[in-house]
């Protein structure tokens, strides 16, 4: 089985915490490669970034269906994952993530120049992936073509986000993989039928093993800081930014939803398909957030719209 190859980049910024032993003002965001064309450097990348509190092996299924014919990169986030964890709290931010996604595709362009760049992009990693496409001015090495929102838009329903936080950042510690798996199914039932297989893999880079034993969650608890600092008055201050950001799109798009979603509501999707790039929309039955990518019928989604060639665009 086609297995990733573990990377890393650093990052201009705040500094990591301490303990990750990083030089000041820079730390280092890990990033997974998935590349089967037979060019160690293709130069059709696709990019696909994760949710808030999940990690780049969420995309493992996708990425085995699209590396014979492009080089695919599943970056962690910063504080997630293998990424470095950020010693101010604060620092946890939509720009930061941005910057540091800037950071990735420059070091990428500068090993071999890439010519086609296609983004998808989870809940958080979609919002990541509308502030990189929806700035003109950015410098990024080539525009992104195709862009793949999972069950995220410019509106993000209040309640979604009062669910989140209930959980996210609190202590957890685990004594196998199974009682984290077990754990994390309780809190994400949301994201569709998985055989236990399914989710028994999804789970395994969710868990790190701890210094006084057992296994606690990947990512630095601190994210929950900024995230928990977001009221309603700021959430609906940030939907006129993020809606000045997906009308600058120029990327064609695909909307993915989940039928149930509490996060991306009917109405947020209908107006996305309206506005801005005018999203091609697709939703899944009995699924709410987010779809994981892993249903055949997901996977085909994707693969279909990215690999498409009709448009004559190189590929």
């Amino acid at each position: 089985m086609i297995e990733p190859r573990l990377n890393y980049v650093s990052c201009p910024g705040p500094a990591a915490h301490p303990q990750e032993g990083a030089a000041a003002q820079q730390h280092r965001m890990a990033w997974w490669e998935w590349n089967a064309t037979g060019n160690p450097h293709h130069p059709h990348v696709v990019v696909c970034v994760h949710g808030l509190s999940r990690q780049g092996r969420d995309f493992d299924t996708l990425a085995r269906a699209l590396c014979h014919r492009v080089r695919v990169v599943c970056p962690d986030v910063v504080g997630r994952g293998q990424s470095d964890w950020l010693a101010d709290p604060m620092a946890y931010q939509l720009g930061q993530y941005a910057g540091d996604m800037l950071a990735l595709l420059g070091h990428l362009h500068q090993q071999s120049p890439l010519q086609t760049l296609d983004w998808v992009g989870t809940s958080m990693g979609g919002l990541i992936g509308m502030a990189v496409c929806g700035q003109p001015g950015l410098p990024l090495p080539v525009p992104v073509r195709r862009l793949v929102l999972n069950d995220v838009g410019p509106v993000i329903e209040w309640q979604a986000l009062q669910r989140i936080g209930q959980y996210l950042g609190r202590p957890v510690r685990f004594a196998s993989l199974q009682q984290a798996a077990d754990m994390l199914w309780s809190l994400s039932t949301t994201f569709g039928p998985h055989t236990p297989e399914e989710w028994l893999e999804l789970s395994r880079a969710m868990v790190r093993p701890l210094p006084e034993g057992g296994l606690g969650l990947h990512y630095d608890p601190a994210i929950a800081v900024p995230f928990r600092a977001i009221d309603a008055q700021a959430a609906a201050a940030g939907e006129a930014a993020l809606w000045q950001l997906y009308d600058h799109v120029e990327a064609q798009t695909l909307l993915l939803r989940g039928a149930q979603s509490d996060l991306l509501s009917p109405a947020t999707a209908q107006a996305m398909r309206q506005r801005g790039p005018q999203a091609r929309l697709v939703e899944f039955a009995g699924v709410g957030h987010a779809p994981t990518l892993v249903a055949p019928d997901q996977v085909d989604a994707v693969v279909s719209f990215l690999l498409d060639l009709s448009d004559k665009r190189p590929a």
